[in-house]
């Protein structure tokens, strides 16, 4: 029986029980924990395993140090509230072949590999939905100051909500974190990306004959293109004079549809007289996060977040409409949370997945209203979309 280090946050199971002794690959038949889960090509031997619902992945690594900094990595990202998986644990194992280690991550419920998006029927929709989510995710990434080093559509996973997709990272060996990116950093992060992206779509291509919208190319140069304009626009600094200073609010408030968080605002003179440069200095994507639980008390993730208070601005302009006068967003919200949130959440007779939120569970039915409304024709109300989902996935 070889040494063995685990090393495992509080909250999840020990895994003493995994037959360590052996190689992941040799599992089958030895571990009645296996689950098979949709997943996508990866370099590294993953196995899923289950334990009281929740499902956690498995990967193992040629390298004894590996695991430990891809954890590291992994957590880091956590911390800064940025999409991907979450961590649970390392492993170090000594066997007389030569010493090794695995990470544990939990699964990420709901997710789907990239090649889904080519593999099943009426999935062309999201491919458009994909390039931007990348290249999103990858700005967040870089402005948090954190190299991938490979970035590929292979080491995402993807979360289908309200007809949009969210991207996760899944596969940070490579990367590091510092206080802030280069350019140079940053242009070698995009050249990674489009080549892992052409091999990749390359490769889907020869093995399945998927047909892609466009050539893998100009695919990649697309990602990149979608990338460098959302740089450019979160970064782009604008003259003003001194007597609009309305515009430093409406510079702000266009971030904020973006989903990003303005920290500060730095005002410098230009040297032209009455002209000031003003830049908004960006954290990250979490404006409707803090939004939604600032005027509900929800908690969510970025994009589940920026779902609901989207709703709570559609509610608040409908509103604004029939009274012909202006309504104040915490009394939308208000409206929102006790007359349309709290109702359908009444209704439903589904049962969360593990580690499911309200905020999660509520999307779904989002996503279930738009996918009965594009068949419809039209929109079919969430009312209907919560009686149909009952019937279709409900408690007997």
């Amino acid at each position: 029986m070889p040494a063995q280090e685990l090393h495992i946050r509080p909250g999840f199971p020990d895994f003493l029980d995994l037959p360590w002794d052996r190689p992941l690959g040799r599992w089958d038949g030895d571990c009645k924990r296996l689950v098979e889960v949709q997943r996508g090509p990866s370099r590294h031997e993953v196995r899923f395993v289950e334990y009281s619902g929740r499902i956690f992945a498995v990967k193992e690594l040629p390298d004894p140090r590996l695991a430990e900094r891809e954890y590291e990595n992994l957590r880091a990202l956590a911390e800064k509230k940025l999409p991907t998986v979450e961590p649970v644990g390392h492993v170090l194992l000594r066997r007389p072949e030569g010493d090794c280690s695995s990470l544990v991550t939990l699964y990420l419920e709901s997710s789907l590999p990239y090649r889904a998006l080519f593999s099943q029927p009426g999935m062309a929709r999201y491919w458009e939905r994909l390039w931007d989510a990348l290249a999103a995710l990858l700005v967040r990434l870089h402005l948090a100051g954190f190299y991938w080093g490979d970035c590929s559509l292979a080491n995402v996973l993807l979360k289908r909500q309200g007809g949009e997709l969210a991207a996760h990272v899944v596969d940070v060996e490579t990367s590091s974190v510092h206080e802030s990116l280069t350019d140079a950093q940053r242009e070698q992060d995009l050249s990674i990306m489009e080549e892992n992206v052409y091999g990749s779509l390359l490769d889907l291509v020869a093995e399945s004959g998927a047909k892609l919208p466009q050539p893998p190319d100009s695919i990649a140069r697309a990602i990149r293109e979608r990338y460098e304009r959302l740089w450019q626009e979160i970064n782009r600094e604008i003259l003003i004079s001194k007597d609009e200073r309305y515009k430093i609010h409406e510079r702000i408030e266009q971030l904020n549809r973006l989903g990003f968080s303005v920290d500060e605002v730095a005002l410098a003179e230009t040297g032209a007289q009455g002209k000031l440069s003003m830049r908004a200095l960006v954290t990250d994507q979490s404006y409707h996060r803090h939004q939604l639980h600032s005027l509900t008390g929800i908690a969510a993730g970025d994009h589940e977040a920026r779902q609901l208070f989207n709703e709570i601005q559609t509610l608040r302009a409908s509103l604004s409409r029939d009274m012909n006068r202006s309504i104040p967003l915490s009394s939308a919200a208000f409206r929102w949370l006790t007359e349309v949130f709290h109702p359908a959440m009444t209704k439903l007779n589904v049962q969360a997945r593990p580690g499911e939120d309200m905020a999660t569970l509520y999307c779904r039915i989002l996503e279930h209203k738009w996918y009965l409304s594009e068949k419809a024709g039209r929109d079919v109300g969430l009312e209907r979309a919560v009686e149909d989902y009952n019937r279709q996935f409900g408690k007997p």
